[in-house]
């Protein structure tokens, strides 16, 4: 999946330490001292539209697909993790401000970024007193503790991150989760420790320098034992965030309305602005678009941008043009290419299939230069702290590809007239569609056959692609997908995707199933190198690596066309999820 980005990661700062210690404030950059910008073209993403702290209104957001969950401990796409901010608080978060600002982190629950003790091991929080749940019960730091411990049951919550399973300090028998035998694991972690009701202390198997962006993921949200459900609590997360839920009709809508125990002056990177949000699933993404410009819609949820035909209407018309945003976000359009598939499992099969796409069709596919991106060459965005450039299949300089170097390798990979393999893509995504038509019109150039199965984004990771077994049942060879960094280093960017280690049997993110011992030793070292120079020094050299094995096609650096209805307030790109800030929105009465 899943994370956004935008403006240049230089602008923030290369060393990951500086930036959060240059982040320990609290308040946020959407605040009443922010001038709002007036309409106009890519204004959302360097100033904030229609800046207005005025309550009331419906805030309404249309889905083309269902959600993944609303559980936020398990989701893991960059428009779910943006959405939660609004009924879930977790211990950091990113400050709500457009451009590179966007980008640093701010405590949310907790008061501060951890403290970091005992040679890197040891990590602690102080969370802030007296932050309600939606019930008016104060949270404490067991419930933060609790969270953390449901995701180690991946058999519930199999669709988002696992960093705690492999970052925290083992214990013997493996830490199940507080589910199988509930008396003796509830609160049975031992790696996270409470010493009071408003400290929390997590004690790490080794050095890892980039704790504090893990906290900032939506699982250390408070959740109370005695509320929770199992994979049921999807249905009424207890809030700990502006907003909790009203009602939740699954793959239908979801309504929201204000908590009325949330104190503004806890967390000032969200806002509680609308007098009700609603979000509606399974919408035709056309028809989100057409509502969107007839100002009968707030946003569109998936944070994707508007598609083809709404594209050349709003760079067409100058009164559209000014309610747009066109922000680089670091988010690469790619293709995994299975090395589990035959014939895929030859490196030089896959080098074909490099060879052979056609990198101008795949831009196309996603919007051209404008609303699409540029083409890419690496596994990496050029945003990413530590990327370098290269373009090792000539992508740049031939991007109709390159058929006669795509038949040598077929003829080295023992498939002189090429093989027969499966495109899989998000059928509820119309780029998604015409990229996967887009490669199979290009790889069809070299003889290699392919047949096209769409499958729902609600479910594409989590019962099809993202499925090893049903991958290769299927012959699932090349998988069109995109991602974000969990956060902006190399470590954010490829653990998921690459490192042997995150390949699961359900959920799984690593769709190449990659397992390359230099690889995987390379993301080990990141993730024990405190030195900041050289710790992003390695994410070229991983970026490099994995294009040598030829496990991820590159397409596009992603860019988006977003739209903003002329009646919204509080606009703005938020770089950490590239696309506008939920939960800073508001509507004109």
């Amino acid at each position: 999946m899943k994370r956004n980005r935008g403006i240049a990661l230089a602008a923030v700062g290369a060393v990951a330490a500086l930036v959060l210690a240059a982040c320990g404030g609290s308040s946020g950059g959407n605040n009443n001292n922010n001038k709002g910008s007036n309409a106009a073209f890519n204004a959302g993403t360097t100033g904030v539209v229609n800046a207005s702290n005025a309550k009331g209104g419906t805030l309404s957001f249309d889905n083309s697909s269902a959600v993944e969950s609303t559980d936020p401990g398990n989701i893991y796409y960059a428009y779910e993790w943006n959405f939660v901010q609004l009924y879930s608080t977790p211990l950091m978060t990113y400050k709500a401000c457009p451009g590179a600002c966007g980008l640093k982190l701010a405590p949310a629950l907790a008061t501060s970024p951890g403290i970091v003790s005992d040679n890197g091991l040891t990590w602690t929080y102080h969370i802030k007193p007296n932050v309600k749940f939606e019930d008016g019960t104060t949270i404490t730091s067991q419930d933060v503790k609790y969270a953390v411990e449901r995701t180690f049951d991946r058999g519930k919550f199999p669709l988002g991150p696992a960093y705690f399973t492999f970052l925290l300090a083992p214990q013997k028998p493996a830490y199940p989760g507080p589910y199988t035998d509930r008396s003796k694991n509830l609160m049975g972690l031992n790696a996270v420790t409470t010493p009071d009701a408003t400290t929390i202390v997590f004690h790490l198997a080794k050095p890892f320098a980039d704790f504090n962006y893990v906290v900032a993921i939506p699982q250390t949200a408070p959740v109370p034992p005695n509320k929770d459900t199992g994979a049921n609590y999807q249905l009424h997360p207890v809030s700990s965030g502006p907003y909790m839920f009203q009602s939740y009709q699954i793959n239908k809508q979801l309504t929201l309305v204000p908590n009325p125990h949330w104190d503004p002056a806890t967390n000032p990177q969200v806002k509680q602005l609308p007098s009700k949000i609603t979000m509606t699933m399974n919408v035709n993404a056309n028809d989100i678009d057409n509502r969107l410009m007839a100002g009968d819609l707030s946003v569109d949820a998936a944070g994707t941008g508007v598609q083809a035909a709404a594209r050349a209407k709003i760079l067409s018309t100058p009164s559209l043009k000014a309610q747009a945003d066109n922000p680089l976000i670091p988010r690469l359009w790619f293709a995994a290419i299975s090395t589990q598939v035959p014939p895929l499992t030859n490196v030089h099969c896959r080098m074909a299939v490099e060879y052979a796409a056609s990198k101008v069709d795949y831009q196309t596919a996603y919007g051209g230069p404008v609303a699409g991106g540029a083409i890419a060459t690496t596994a990496s965005p050029p945003v990413l702290i530590g990327h370098k450039n290269f373009d090792l299949y000539e992508a740049a300089t031939k991007p109709n590809g390159d058929l006669t170097k795509a038949k040598q390798e077929l003829a080295a990979c023992h498939q002189p007239n090429g093989f027969t393999t499966g495109i899989s893509y998000r059928s509820d995504r119309p780029k998604e569609v015409s990229a996967a038509q887009a490669l199979q019109a290009s790889l069809a150039r070299v003889g290699i056959k392919t047949s096209l199965h769409g499958y729902p984004t609600a479910t594409y990771t989590a019962n099809f692609a993202g499925v090893p077994k049903y991958a290769h049942a299927h012959d699932l060879g090349i998988i069109v997908y995109g991602w974000a960094p969990d956060w902006p280093d190399g470590f954010g960017q490829f653990y998921y995707i690459v490192d042997g280690a995150a390949i699961s049997p359900a959920g799984n993110t690593n769709l190449a199933e990659l397992n390359d011992p230099v690889v995987n030793n390379l993301l080990t070292k990141f993730g024990n190198t405190t030195d900041d120079a050289a710790r992003n020094a390695l994410t070229s050299q991983i970026d490099m690596q994995v294009m040598k094995d030829a496990a991820i096609l590159p397409g596009v650096y992603a860019k988006n066309l977003l739209y903003r209805p002329p009646n919204m307030t509080n606009v703005f790109v938020q770089q950490a999820y590239g696309m506008y800030d939920y939960a800073t929105l508001g509507v004109k009465g």
